[in-house]
C-alpha cells in the first residue's frame, strides 16, 4: 500500500515512450480504402468519407464548398427535411466540412445505429439532387454571412494574407465573394457531384465501438460504388505578392486592428519540419509562449497573440496573428520582431526548452488519447502521404533537439525580411 504522506516522484514527460496505436486497415471491394480503430468504452462509433473534393478541384469558386454542403439537402427519395428528422431520430449527427485538397462527410452515432444510417449516406453520394430551393436559400443565407463577416477585421485578413502568400488564382490564396455564391447553378452543382463523388475518390476513416459485422456493413453498402476512381493530381503555382508591408481601412470607425506576419514555409515533407514545430511552440504555440509572455503579459497590447504553421498538404506557411488596439498595432510588429531576435541571437535556456518539451509531449499522449484522436491523427498521417514513422520522429525530435537547434533553425527562417506585414483597421 503506497505511503500517502509521501509525494510521488515527478517524472518529465519527455522520459514517456509515446507510441501511435496502429489502425486495422482493409479495402473494400472497389479499392476504397478504409482505416479504422476498434476500440472504447462507450456504444459510439464515428465514420468519415474523405473526398477528394475540396476546393483545389474546382473550375468555378465556392462550387466545391457549395456541393460538399448541399449534398445533404435533398435526394431522389427524400427532401432535406426528411433527412435531417432521419438522423435526429437516431439521435446521430451528420456534418460536411470542405477543405482546399478534400471534402469530408461525418457521422457520429450509437454504434447498434451504424446500419441504418449509413443506406442513408449511400443515398447522399448516389442520388443526391441539389434541390433549386435549398440552392437559393443556401445562396441567401451565405451572401449574408458573407457581408458580416467582411465587416470584420480579422475575418478580412485571414483573405488578405492568404492571397499574399500564395496568389489570387491559388486554392489557398483564393476567396469568395458576393458573385460567385450568386452564379452557383445547379447543373454546376451536378456536375461537380457526378465527378468527385459519384466517380470518385474516397477513403474512409472510422473509429470507436464498432459492430462486429462493420466491415461488411462497409461492403455492402459502398463495395459497389465507384469510390477509388484516379482523380487527376492538381498544382498550382505558388504567387507571392511582390510588396511585403499592407495597411488597410476596413472600418474607419473600428479601435481593433488585426495583426497577421507571415511567410512561406515547406510542407510536412521537409527535414525542417518538425524542428520547426518546437520551435514555434516556443516562439508563439502556446500559452506560455515569448510572445504571450511580451505582448500579452508584459505590453498589454492584445488578449492572446499566435503562431502556427499553417495546415496545408502541399505548400505551408508560417503565420502570426493577433488582433491588437489600432494605435498599437505598429508596436505589436515592433515586438515580434525583437522576440525574432532575441531567438536568434541568445540561445534558449534549458529550462525554457524543458517546459516546451514536456508540454508538447503532453499535447501529443492528449492527441492519442481515446480511439477518436487516434483515427484523427492517423488520418492526419495519411493525407500527407506519411506513415507511423513521422509520428515517431517527432516524438524523438521533441526530445532530443538542443539550446543550438533551435537557434540554427531561427536564423534560418524567423528573420523579418522574409516576411509580410499585413494590418486591417
Amino acid at each position: 500500500m503506497p505511503d500517502r504522506t509521501i509525494a510521488p516522484a515527478i517524472k518529465d514527460a519527455i522520459s514517456f515512450d509515446i507510441k501511435l496505436k496502429p489502425c486495422t486497415r482493409f479495402s473494400l471491394s472497389n479499392g476504397a480504402p478504409v482505416y479504422y480503430i476498434n476500440d472504447g468504452a462507450e456504444e459510439v462509433a464515428m465514420v468519415e468519407f474523405v473526398f477528394d473534393a475540396g476546393n483545389n478541384f474546382e473550375d468555378k469558386n465556392s462550387i466545391a464548398s457549395a456541393t460538399n454542403y448541399l449534398i445533404k439537402n435533398g435526394t431522389s427519395k427524400n427532401n432535406a427535411f426528411q433527412i435531417t428528422e432521419y438522423f435526429e431520430y437516431y439521435g446521430a449527427y451528420l456534418s460536411r466540412t470542405c477543405y482546399n485538397e478534400t471534402a469530408t462527410i461525418t457521422l457520429h452515432c450509437l454504434s447498434k445505429h451504424l446500419g441504418a444510417l449509413l443506406q442513408v449516406i449511400r443515398e447522399l453520394i448516389t442520388i443526391s439532387i441539389f434541390p433549386q430551393n435549398e440552392i437559393e436559400i443556401f445562396q441567401q443565407n451565405t451572401v449574408q454571412r458573407l457581408s458580416v463577416n467582411l465587416l470584420k477585421c480579422d475575418f478580412v485578413a485571414n483573405r488578405l494574407i492568404d492571397e499574399y502568400l500564395y496568389g489570387a488564382n491559388h486554392p489557398y490564396g483564393r476567396v469568395s465573394n458576393k458573385e460567385d455564391i450568386e452564379a452557383i447553378t445547379r447543373e454546376g452543382l451536378l456536375d461537380f457531384f457526378n465527378h468527385y463523388y459519384l466517380k470518385g475518390r474516397c477513403r474512409i476513416f472510422s473509429a470507436g465501438k464498432l459492430p462486429a459485422d462493420f466491415e461488411q456493413l462497409l461492403e455492402t453498402f459502398f463495395g459497389d460504388l465507384k469510390l477509388n476512381e484516379p482523380i487527376p493530381s492538381v498544382s498550382y503555382p505558388r504567387e507571392v505578392a511582390s510588396q511585403k508591408k499592407y495597411n488597410i481601412i476596413n472600418d474607419k470607425d473600428g479601435v481593433q486592428g488585426a495583426v497577421r506576419i507571415a511567410r512561406p514555409f515547406p510542407n510536412r515533407h521537409h527535414p525542417d519540419f518538425r524542428k520547426a514545430i518546437i520551435l514555434n511552440t516556443l516562439f508563439g504555440g502556446y500559452f506560455g509562449s515569448r510572445l504571450m509572455a511580451n505582448i500579452r503579459e508584459e505590453k498589454g497590447y492584445t488578449y492572446g497573440i499566435h503562431s502556427y504553421l499553417q495546415n496545408h498538404i502541399q505548400d505551408s506557411s508560417w503565420m502570426i496573428s493577433t488582433e491588437a488596439g489600432k494605435d498599437v498595432c505598429s508596436a505589436t510588429i515592433e515586438e515580434v520582431y525583437k522576440e525574432m531576435k532575441l531567438i536568434r541571437e541568445v540561445p534558449v535556456e534549458d529550462e525554457e526548452l524543458l517546459l516546451v518539451k514536456n508540454y508538447m509531449m503532453g499535447l501529443n499522449l492528449g492527441h492519442i488519447d481515446g480511439p477518436f484522436n487516434v483515427i484523427s491523427r492517423w488520418k492526419s498521417l495519411i493525407l500527407n502521404g506519411l506513415d507511423e514513422n513521422y509520428f515517431n520522429d517527432s516524438i524523438e525530435t521533441i526530445k532530443t533537439i538542443k539550446a543550438e537547434d533551435i537557434q540554427a533553425l531561427a536564423n534560418k527562417y524567423l528573420r523579418p525580411e522574409e516576411f509580410f506585414e499585413l494590418v486591417v483597421i
